[in-house]
């Protein structure tokens, strides 16, 4: 097992929590990458820079340019990549596709969505030495109509417990819990022995994670587990503001900014 997935799953039993977030180029891996755990290339990258409504839009060559420019920033975390919607449908597929991102991007693994459906596709991968994270609760991609977190019903807790065993037994190092009842996420998290990244799936998880652009503010996100630490859309638009104005005063370029 690579030495990174290790370190990750070692966290775990010390009790130390992974810190994870979404990074799409590389200069923003860069800074990302020095206070990190995991850098995830997400298909959220859909929605965050081409505006798709839906991560099924999101295809195979966008994730390994992305991945390959993040990978250029990315020296300290585990760089694991988003299996985009129709690329791992069977065994064949999915061990093709995975061999393709990892060749072309050099990242550490990959995340595939969903439980006990696709355990046989994780187990063939993870057969031929392709490290998988799960991913299990809301699954954007193949998710339907309004959001709304997992966990309420007796059925819905059984069987995504279920999902998170089966997982773990299929060989996955990690599994996302995305938008979980939180007595059902420290549930999960204290039954297997791998580490549980949570989104919107409380403090109980073993780490957590967000998307980047919602944490900087860049996004006008209403989520409820969204929490914002930064507004960069303000800092944007006030250097625009600046940039603009010396340009109209003639300010811009000045000798020092000239050859």
């Amino acid at each position: 097992m690579p030495s990174k997935i290790s370190r990750l799953i070692l966290k775990k039993k010390n009790k130390s929590k992974i810190v994870c977030l979404t990074a799409y180029s590389k200069n923003i891996a860069e800074e990302v990458d020095k206070y990190t755990d995991l850098v995830l290339v997400g298909d959220s990258l859909g929605s965050v820079l081409y505006n798709f409504d839906t991560t099924r839009k999101v295809n195979l060559s966008m994730m390994i340019e992305h991945s390959k420019s993040v990978r250029k920033g990315v020296k300290k975390s585990l760089m694991i990549v988003d299996m985009p919607f129709n690329t791992y449908k069977n065994k064949l597929q999915a061990l093709k596709n995975c061999k393709k991102i990892i060749k072309e991007t050099k990242c550490d693994g990959v995340k595939l969505e969903g439980g006990s459906k696709i355990k046989d596709i994780i187990k063939h991968l993870v057969n031929n030495k392709i490290p998988v994270m799960g991913h299990i609760g809301i699954t954007p991609q193949s998710q339907r109509g309004r959001f709304r977190y997992k966990g309420k019903t007796e059925k819905e807790k059984k069987n995504l417990l279920k999902d998170s065993k089966i997982l773990e037994e299929a060989g996955v190092f990690a599994i996302v819990l995305e938008c979980i009842e939180k007595k059902l996420s420290k549930k999960i998290t204290e039954t297997i022995e791998i580490p549980t990244i949570g989104i919107g799936s409380s403090k109980f998880c073993d780490g957590q994670i967000l998307v980047l652009d919602d944490l900087l503010g860049l996004t006008n996100s209403k989520i409820k587990f969204v929490k914002k630490y930064a507004n960069f859309k303000s800092n944007i638009r006030n250097a625009v503001k600046k940039f603009g104005s010396d340009v109209k005063r003639g300010s811009y370029p000045s000798l020092k900014h000239s050859y």
